[in-house]
């Protein structure tokens, strides 16, 4: 019994198929799956700039470090995680003292994590926050 190699359709159809099972696969998680490896809070103290960059009764939404910032009252500043509680999409804008997440329709409070619309039921996790020079450094021994 003579083994032959597999001809070019063979490997072009195989090709293509396992092709196709990729993109299905990266369709089906989404952005709504979140990167569950990459933590919800700081594992580190994160220097977020300057303190004034949070305006007094609004909020700031700090996306590449994946938390959000408000003050309510002058000096009273509260972080907590960007990541939706929901799939672990991270948070796409603030309006005032509210931050929401496009891809489901989640709302969170700036001042408490606490969800004002889901499909969220769980408040954002809080992290910790203090004021350092004239600048914001969140996470552990904040």
């Amino acid at each position: 019994m003579s083994t032959q190699p597999p001809g070019r359709r063979t490997v072009l159809c195989g090709t293509a198929l396992a092709g196709a099972a990729g993109i299905g696969l990266t369709a089906c998680s989404g952005p709504g799956s979140g990167d569950r490896r990459s933590p919800a809070v700081p594992t580190a103290p994160l220097d977020l700039g300057a303190a004034d960059a949070v305006p007094v009764g609004a909020s700031r939404l700090y996306r590449d470090q994946k938390l959000v910032v408000s003050q309510s009252e002058e000096g009273r500043f509260k972080a907590f995680s960007a990541v939706c509680t929901h799939a672990g999409c991270v948070l796409t804008s603030v309006d005032e003292l509210e931050a929401d997440c496009t891809c489901h329709g989640s709302r969170f409070d700036t001042t408490s994590g606490e969800v004002l619309a889901g499909p969220a039921n769980e408040p954002l996790p809080e992290v910790p926050i203090r004021v350092a020079g004239g600048r914001l450094v969140a996470g552990p021994g904040s």
